[in-house]
């Protein structure tokens, strides 16, 4: 089964970006976690944060997870 990644369309004045949506939701400084729980989810995941911590060390990070769970220590990773 093909997983399909959304794209949104940002519009500003005449210019239009196309861009997946978790990208648009990084700029933000929204995470998202929706699958089980591995080594490569977690060092994707703690790349993510890092780079938001060091953007702004003084802004929120949201983070929402949907996960059926998975591996303790890459949870831990993330933790």
């Amino acid at each position: 089964m093909t997983v399909l990644t959304p794209y949104v369309i940002e519009k500003n004045g005449r210019d239009e970006r196309a861009m997946d949506i978790y990208s648009r939701l990084l700029q933000d400084r929204i995470v998202m976690m929706g699958s089980q729980v591995n080594d490569q989810v977690a060092q994707s995941l703690v790349a993510q944060l890092l780079f938001l911590q060091f953007d702004d060390p003084e802004a929120d990070i949201h983070f929402y997870i949907n996960s059926p769970g998975g591996s303790v220590t890459a949870g831990m990773a993330i933790y």
